[in-house]
């Protein structure tokens, strides 16, 4: 890379830091944002969409600049899903005995997110049927935008442009099209069923609908004394700042695991060669935080911290996801879309109202309205809708979410070059076999999990 090139670089990300304080302020100012709880790289970017080139033509933004954010997220998503494991802790030894209902709530995510992979290979196969020409991975963009959000839209774009796939920025954009519909459309649902929850006595702590604090609908909290910790200083910056020695082993484990990829292209391994590299950089981080707890080092590890890292490079790369958006082309599948947003909706709220009412003894709706908010947005979302119906955590359901979310995350970012793979050699068709399978596998093993661990 020339001088000129990281200076174009650095210019461009510059320009989407002045849009993603306009997403915040815009947050923090206007009502109908605040009430749909629409992060504020959404909003920036989607401005920046509407003003650039793809949109009106008011901005005028360099092509290179565009190209790039449409590059971004899938780069900048290696890091964040790498990190996933790191500082990952399920319980210790006791926690099947603490933590029961995680196993059945951890298959129920697991059946929920497979169904709207049916759902969205379903949709393909019943376009395709009527005529109309859809490429191979439309509709894995439904469960990728609903219980991906914004951010796995740069994954479904760096597996695809890793394979040279031509339509990898069409697809990339439909499925920030799809975390938009499920984020603000899951909020709104969740906000009706915990109304009609309270109303029918079916919450086990909230009577009538509690208010969502002000500072979580402005974006930020203005008493000081209030403000949350971004995390433990676990190292001192006379050696190395907390926040550099969490980024490098992060990207250690990115580095680890581009060298495993290369070398599998350059052996020409089948199969290995053709995974995708933060698939590689899971793996690598597990081992990584396994060596790290061995040598109990894991004190300088701190989950908040990291979550800090990831969470920055996330809403980098949603703004640039959203401002690259391609319209034009996103309109052209604008029904098969709106049919997939509508039968995810529904086939998403059905199975875990069914799931969670008939298999979890304690605290089932509390269970189902986190679920629900992670399914449709991303996992605070689901926090912000528990806090809504349980605001002082009184209920079961918090613990059992977050250890389950951690496991269904990595399983779900695990499975994804399998079911790519199937998609682009065997068809749309084989994959909605396959998932709609899997789902049957998720119910049966919530069933099963419910009966032997959470007995009357």
């Amino acid at each position: 890379m020339t001088g000129a090139m990281f200076t174009t670089l650095f210019q461009s990300v510059c320009f989407l830091s002045l849009f993603l304080l306009i997403g915040f302020f815009l947050r923090a100012k206007v009502k109908a944002f605040q009430e749909t709880f629409i992060p504020a790289s959404v909003i920036g970017g989607f401005i920046l969409l509407l003003l650039g080139p793809i949109g009106f033509g008011i901005l005028p933004i360099p092509e290179d600049w565009i190209k790039i954010w449409s590059l971004i997220p899938g780069i900048l998503i290696v890091p964040v899903v790498t990190a996933t494991p790191l500082g990952l802790d399920l319980g210790g030894k006791n926690a099947v005995k603490k933590f029961k209902p995680a196993i059945p709530l951890f298959f129920i995510m697991f059946a929920t997110y497979y169904l709207q992979n049916a759902i969205g290979f379903g949709t393909n196969e019943l376009f395709r049927s009527m005529g109309q020409d859809l490429y191979d991975t439309f509709g894995w963009e439904l469960c990728i935008g609903y219980t991906g959000g914004h951010g796995t839209a740069g994954i479904l774009g760096n597996m695809l442009n890793e394979l040279n796939i031509p339509y990898w920025e069409t697809a990339q954009g439909v499925g920030v099209t799809m975390a938009t519909f499920g984020l603000v459309g899951g909020i709104l649902i969740g906000m009706v069923l915990i109304n009609w929850a309270a109303r029918r006595g079916e919450t086990a702590i909230l009577r009538e609908p509690g208010d969502i604090p002000r500072d979580v609908k402005i974006g930020y909290e203005r008493d000081v004394t209030k403000q949350g910790s971004i995390g433990r200083e676990t190292t001192k910056s006379a050696s190395m700042d907390t926040v550099t020695f969490h980024a490098a082993i992060i990207f250690l484990g990115c580095l680890i695991a581009y060298g495993i990829l290369a070398l599998s292209k350059k052996y020409n391994i089948p199969g290995l060669k053709s995974i995708s590299v933060w698939a590689y950089g899971i793996l690598v981080m597990f081992v990584i935080w396994a060596i790290i707890k061995k040598l109990n080092l894991d004190f300088l590890i701190d989950s908040n911290v990291k979550g800090k890292i990831t969470g920055s490079l996330t809403e980098f790369a949603v703004i640039g996801a959203v401002a690259s958006l391609p319209l034009k082309t996103v309109f052209t599948y604008f029904v098969p879309i709106m049919v997939m947003v509508i039968l995810g909706y529904i086939g998403t709220v059905g199975i875990l109202m069914i799931l969670c009412k008939r298999y979890l003894k304690v605290d089932w709706f509390e269970h189902m309205i986190a679920t629900l908010g992670m399914s449709t947005g991303v996992f605070l979302t689901g926090l912000l809708l528990l806090k809504i119906c349980d605001p002082d955590s009184e209920s079961t359901a918090l613990g059992n979410y977050s250890i389950s979310f951690s496991i269904i995350s990595a399983v779900t970012f695990a499975f994804m070059p399998l079911v790519l793979n199937i998609i682009l050699t065997k068809g749309p068709g084989t994959a909605f076999i396959l998932t709609s399978v899997l789902t049957v596998v998720g119910i049966i093993a919530t069933m099963t999990s419910s009966k032997l661990l959470l007995k009357d």
